[in-house]
This record gives C-alpha cells, sequence and structure tokens, in this order.
C-alpha cells in the first residue's frame, strides 16, 4: 500500500508540474501579445511658456519644426525631443535638460528647432507637452 500511494502521489505531482507548465506558457504568450500602455511624458511647462510654433517643408522634403521655450532656472534648458511619425501624423515635444553651456538664454527664453526624418509624407505636426497639445501645425504636402 505505501508503494501505491508513492507511485499516485508523484503521479499526481507530475500532472500537476505539466498544468503550471501550460499555464505559465499561455500567461507568457498573453504577456507579450499586450501591448504597454505609452505614458504621457511629464511637461515641465505652463501654458503661456511654449510660444511660437511653425513648421516648414524644407527642399529635401523633411519638416523643421521651430518655436520658443521658457525656462526659469538657468541650470536648464529647453529643448526639442525626438521626434515620431505615423502615416501623414508627426509628433514632437519639448522638454527641458541640464544646462551645459554656462550661459543663460536672453530673457529666459531658448529657441527651439528639430528637423523631423522620413517626412515626406507628413502633412500635420502636433507639438505635445505631456498629455496637452500644445500646437497643431499644417504643412503643404512635397511636391
Amino acid at each position: 500500500m505505501p508503494k501505491t500511494l508513492l507511485v499516485l502521489s508523484a503521479a499526481g505531482l507530475i500532472t500537476a508540474c505539466g498544468q503550471s507548465a501550460e499555464r505559465s506558457t499561455a500567461n507568457q504568450a498573453a504577456a507579450n501579445s499586450a501591448q504597454p500602455v505609452k505614458q504621457a511624458a511629464y511637461c515641465f511647462f505652463k501654458d503661456d511658456e511654449l510660444t511660437g510654433w511653425t513648421a516648414k517643408r524644407g527642399a529635401d522634403g523633411n519638416i523643421t519644426v521651430k518655436g520658443k521655450g521658457h525656462v526659469k532656472d538657468p541650470r536648464y534648458k529647453a529643448v526639442m525631443g525626438t521626434p515620431g511619425v505615423a502615416g501623414n501624423r508627426a509628433t514632437i515635444a519639448p522638454s527641458i535638460s541640464q544646462n551645459e553651456t554656462g550661459y543663460a538664454a536672453p530673457d529666459d527664453i531658448w529657441n527651439l528647432t528639430a528637423t523631423i526624418p522620413n517626412s515626406a509624407a507628413v502633412t500635420s505636426v502636433s507639438v505635445t507637452c505631456g498629455d496637452k497639445t500644445v500646437a497643431d501645425l499644417k504643412v503643404a504636402p512635397k511636391g
């Protein structure tokens, strides 16, 4: 009788291990298929500190976005983030970084410029700050 219990216990453990592995595989597949929700970046600027936004297409077809960012603390400067392109729409977000120039900007206003590569098909650019849209800029198609 003890041998029978031992065999049954071993069989139960082996079966349980197999189910655990199947659950683990199913859980991993579900985790891989789930797309993380992109969090909006933090906005370091007040509404009136980002101004003068323009977008212009260059001779090469790429779009250059310009604007101004006001940063009160001279230890930091306004910078443009990495642009993103999806179909005919591009997005870009200003941020701040450490001011390694050693100088403050006149009136603490930094001129911001960024060229969006591979933007020949883009017809609109959104300048965002956190979850807010600062400017929606229309650009004439290349042609």
